[in-house]
């Protein structure tokens, strides 16, 4: 290369299915793109569509929609160049393509060739693999394309390499999780190895159901060192600019701590869920604990506290502490807030019941009860309002079961389904870092959930440092009890941890939606029946 060429990277929220506005979206990225200068514009996979679409991706009418969406975007860009990704059908056969469009057609398209079908992708479902390079001359110099998957494995990129590519241009829907921008360069390194190419990462931003795509699009320079790098969890769009073949110094937005990340991936997935649904704003039922805490706050960075309305309803079982801590934080975040005391709710299920329950002893039936008094109150609100009941429960209640059907799983949102109850005590701590709103008798109170005298979690669970490793050990990394054991775990908690995740599979399948930040989330990535009589090997 022997030429200057200036990269437009639009890091763009699209939202699923808004064909015609995801295009008016990207133009618009385009004409400010050409205003500042640039040559060319990338945008993320699926840009115009949105991704991950699922069983869209069946239906002809959505390709013939994203064909007409994208001979209209081509009309309305300005003269600038732009790669848009797009689903593709031709000759009856599906791809998951990016068409280079200028001067109002269509210049070049690629289609991807690796397809995932891990984790929380299936794309093998939808699409054929492409089988070819694509290289493309921009201002004098030869580009090319690939999709996300493509780089992950070897093959695309050193094609595109062999067919003349400079540089290497990469759409990607990659969604986050802990630890994931790391691992994504340590990838594009090993690529960088055998092709020698620049590469420029664009990735998708924004909510979209469980998954939170968390941007952060960066270039890497022919020896791997990063160029320039976008923020995350937020839109952008940047100019990056290669002299020569070798990426000029740019934006370099430093890393965030981990819980800074999770934390902004939370409050992110709450935002778009709710707005991209129309939702109005949100109701949670406060308990006085660590969960619901931490659930108001990540509601009210999400929506802003005119939108969020807090709950209280306690029973007689519930602590005075319980009270004045929720009294004090509504009044610290200025949300609405009220108390409904559930008690007369109780005492008429008490009396209903009273018959059928002659000679039994109280049991977890009756803490039950209190439960769902208090997600039919809920429920109730949210069907008056039209505002979304966001749930409390965390990934270790949900992996044992801790946790009771059209009660405190009623809602349609589960924020902190995928957080683990030890990195709930850690994102709370960092919060009021931040903004002190949680009180700290929260945070230092033994958790309970106050359905009966004296009551707390480990009555019925192994301590939590305990519980949240041998579930991280079983669920995200497939151990079987006997190599979670050898890392130094007592049997008889392994034993009662593993039997319980096994067994609260029915309840699982009935829980909300909630946003994943961990390799493996109680969602698209966890496929166990509930029917199952396996039994682990000790």
């Amino acid at each position: 290369m022997n030429k200057s060429l200036k990269i437009a990277i639009a890091q763009m929220n699209a939202v699923l299915g808004d064909i015609a506005g995801n295009a008016a979206r990207i133009a618009d990225f385009a004409r400010r793109a050409k205003e500042r200068g640039a040559d060319l514009m990338l945008t993320p996979e699926l840009a115009l569509c949105g991704y991950p679409p699922e069983d869209l991706l069946l239906r002809r009418d959505f390709y013939a929609a994203s064909s007409a969406g994208l001979a209209a975007l081509a009309g309305e860009l300005p003269d600038i160049p732009v790669i848009v990704g797009h689903p593709l059908e031709e000759d009856g056969k599906r791809f998951n393509a990016a068409t280079l469009l200028g001067g109002g057609r269509t210049l070049a398209t690629y289609r991807k060739q690796c397809l995932p079908n891990a984790e929380v992708f299936d794309e093998k479902r939808y699409f054929e693999p492409g089988g070819t390079p694509c290289v493309v001359t921009i201002g004098g110099a030869r580009c090319g394309i690939n999709i996300c998957e493509d780089v992950w494995m070897s093959g695309a990129a050193d094609q595109a390499r062999s067919a003349g590519a400079e540089i290497l241009f990469v759409l990607n829907a990659s969604p986050y999780h802990i630890g994931k921008q790391a691992l994504r360069a340590g990838i594009l390194r090993e690529r960088i190895k055998t092709t020698g190419l620049p590469i420029v990462y664009v990735n998708l931003v924004g909510g979209q159901d469980e998954l939170v795509f968390d941007g952060g699009s960066f270039v890497l320079d022919a020896r791997g060192e990063i160029r320039c790098q976008l923020p995350t969890f937020e839109e952008a769009l940047e100019i990056v600019e290669i002299i020569d073949g070798a990426p000029r110094t740019g934006l370099l937005v430093p890393e965030r701590t981990t819980e800074a990340e999770v934390y902004r991936a939370l409050t992110l997935g709450v935002r778009d869920y709710l707005g991209k649904n129309g939702f109005p704003g949100a109701i949670i039922g406060l308990s006085g604990g660590i969960d619901s805490a931490l659930t108001l706050c990540i509601a009210v960075d999400a929506l802003g506290a005119a939108r969020v309305r807090a709950v209280m309803m306690p029973s007689p079982y519930t602590a005075e502490m319980s009270l004045a801590d929720s009294r004090e934080m509504v009044l610290r975040l200025g949300v609405r807030y009220d108390e409904i005391p559930i008690a007369p709710a109780m005492q008429t299920f008490a009396a209903m019941l009273e018959k059928e329950f002659a000679g039994l002893p109280a049991d977890t039936t009756e803490e039950n009860l209190q439960a769902r008094i208090r997600g039919m109150i809920l429920m109730a609100l949210s069907n008056k309002t039209g505002d979304l009941v966001l749930t409390t429960g965390n990934k270790s209640e949900m992996a044992v079961g801790y946790c009771t059907l059209y009660g405190d799983m009623a809602g349609g949102f589960a924020v902190i389904k995928d957080i683990a109850k030890t990195l709930v005590y850690r994102l709370a701590r960092w919060h009021n870092t931040i903004c002190d709103v949680i009180p700290e008798n929260i945070l230092t109170r033994p958790p309970s959930a106050e359905l009966k005298p004296g009551q707390t979690d480990q009555d019925s669970l192994p301590p939590y440092e305990v519980l949240d490793a041998i579930v991280e050990a079983c669920m995200e990394q497939d151990l079987s009890p006997r190599e979670i054991i050898a890392r130094g775990h007592a049997e008889a908690d392994v034993r009662r941890v593993v039997r319980l995740l096994r067994i609260s599979e029915y309840k699982r399948r009935q829980a909300p939606v909630g946003i994943r930040v961990t390799p493996r989330g109680f969602g698209k990535d966890w496929r166990y029946p509930i029917t199952n009589r396996y039994e682990d090997p000790y």
